[in-house]
């Protein structure tokens, strides 16, 4: 299990993206502008990252073809750095380059299997991130990943 905190990347500067719950995504720059700002946030909903649908009881399966890695990821200013999407079980759709969730090892395409010991696998994703977003400021996620096999 890997625990990491949030913060730099290599001592690079520059804005970061931040994620909301949906998965819409907003340069930190553009966080708090009034409502009636003539310039908004740049939003984007990318397609999804999987290469075909994948059944909860498919991840499940003794001897399948995925494996369980555990992550404690420490959120920071602006957020723990990933995108949950999907539905039944949920996915990581995006992890920002520089955030905490990549440093500590996280990756699109595993599956949420539980978030802070509650099994998440027959959730959907704005349950899941509902969980993170008001849950602590530390967050323990099992994902599945699938083996290179």
């Amino acid at each position: 299990m890997k625990t990491v905190a949030g913060g730099g990347c290599g001592g690079r500067g520059g804005a970061r993206l931040r994620s909301s719950s949906d998965g819409s995504r907003y340069s930190r720059r553009e966080v708090g502008l009034p409502s009636n700002s003539s310039s908004s946030p740049v939003l984007s909903n990318p397609k999804s990252v999987l290469k075909r649908p994948v059944s909860t009881e498919e991840l499940q399966t003794p001897g399948g073809p995925y494996i369980k890695k555990t992550f404690t990821i420490v959120g920071d200013a602006v957020g723990w750095g990933f995108v949950v999407r999907g539905n039944r079980p949920c996915h990581i759709q995006a992890v920002e380059p520089c955030g905490p969730a990549a440093a500590a090892g996280m990756k699109v395409c595993q599956f949420v299997v539980s978030v802070n010991g509650l099994n998440v696998l027959n959730l959907d994703y704005r349950t899941v991130s509902h969980l993170i977003l008001t849950g602590p400021r530390t967050v323990v996620m099992e994902v599945m990943e699938e083996t290179d096999h």
